[in-house]
């Protein structure tokens, strides 16, 4: 019953992250309400993060949805701020992580509803430049903390100028990257658990497979509905974190 259960959470967080970000809003609360220790849970998901991620950019790449070099120059600045971030958590305490995390999402889901995205050929997007820097303060805030990352990538795509499966595509990517590169410490010290990774993987994999399918059939403005929904959901949760 157990591993029924984390196979089906496994599917409704894949589902959600990779439309919208921010699966570990549910994943990560249920996993320890199933008994997983903190640090178990959040080895889980990055193990499990590893498999959706790449799943399903892969599907986005046989679909010619973005260029594989154009995803690749986002390597250096994945694993850099991952690293760096890693570095400094533990000279910033969690409180002032979780406010940071309640002003990044929430400018950016103000920026989101002002700011009309920059109108470019969709099968000519590409990052440019000036998002690298954003890309690196991200991946840096998920090595020193981490919810809401894939929701803030998804809002610098989509506010360069991304459509909304572009910037799915990136954002699968970089979070393969980054829970690559945050995983294996969970490992070596013996925080991850086999059986338990392995059904929410298979889970997560199942449920970012069906969503990479669908989400080019759902209309770009329920999309962003749903991404702003979660984005809600986020910020309220992490304000009832900064004042419980």
């Amino acid at each position: 019953m157990l591993f029924i259960s984390l196979m089906c959470l496994g599917f409704v967080v894949a589902f959600i992250g990779t439309l919208a970000g921010s699966g570990g809003l549910i994943g990560m609360p249920a996993l320890m309400l199933l008994g997983v220790p903190v640090h178990g849970a959040i080895a889980t998901a990055k193990f499990s993060n590893m498999f959706s991620s790449f799943s399903s950019f892969y599907v986005l790449l046989k679909k010619k949805e973005l260029i594989f070099y154009d995803a690749l120059k986002l390597i250096p600045f994945a694993i850099g701020g991952g690293f760096l971030g890693g570095l400094l958590t533990s000279h910033i305490s969690g409180e002032i992580m979780n406010f940071v995390a309640i002003i990044l999402l929430g400018g950016a889901f103000v920026l989101s509803l002002l700011k009309k995205p920059i109108q470019t050929p969709i099968d000519d997007w590409k990052p440019s430049p000036r998002t690298y820097p954003y890309l690196f303060g991200i991946s840096m805030y998920d090595g020193m903390f981490g919810p809401g990352q894939a929701t803030m990538l998804m809002y610098t795509f989509l506010l360069n100028g991304a459509s909304f499966i572009k910037a799915m595509a990136f954002t699968r990517f970089q979070t393969f990257v980054s829970c690559f590169a945050a995983f294996f410490p969970y490992l070596l010290s013996g925080h991850f658990h086999w059986k338990i990774g392995i059904f929410f993987a298979a889970g997560s994999i199942a449920g970012a497979q069906t969503a990479v399918r669908i989400a080019p059939k759902i209309s770009t403005k329920y999309l962003k509905w749903l991404l702003n929904a979660v984005t809600i959901l986020l910020i309220l949760q992490l304000l009832w974190k900064a004042f419980l």
